[in-house]
């Protein structure tokens, strides 16, 4: 990572710092990871610091997608169904 950093051209390093955040905002923004839709939340208090950030990964909707898919089949079926969603079990947790 650091070999690829330094061949980064010194024009690109150089960027203007975004300053603090605004106080008692709320920012979200939406991307498109390969799973669907990715979304960011962040919070600041009334001193612009960071008071509460979540993450929300495309996982956290489809797990109730594979529940309905994998409903009155049979149990040998699971690992079958759980691959075709393929979806982040660490992306529950976020």
């Amino acid at each position: 990572m650091r070999e690829m950093c330094g061949k980064i051209p010194p024009e690109e390093k150089d960027r203007e710092p975004l300053g603090k955040p605004a106080s008692s905002s709320f920012a979200l923004s939406l991307t498109e990871g390969w799973r669907g839709q990715i979304c960011h939340c962040a919070i600041t208090d009334e001193r612009g610091e960071l008071a509460h950030y979540k993450v929300v990964d495309p996982s956290f909707h489809n797990w109730l997608a594979l529940a309905l898919a994998v409903r009155n089949n049979e149990i040998s079926d699971f690992p079958v169904s759980n691959k075709s969603f393929d979806l982040s079990y660490c992306g529950f947790d976020l």
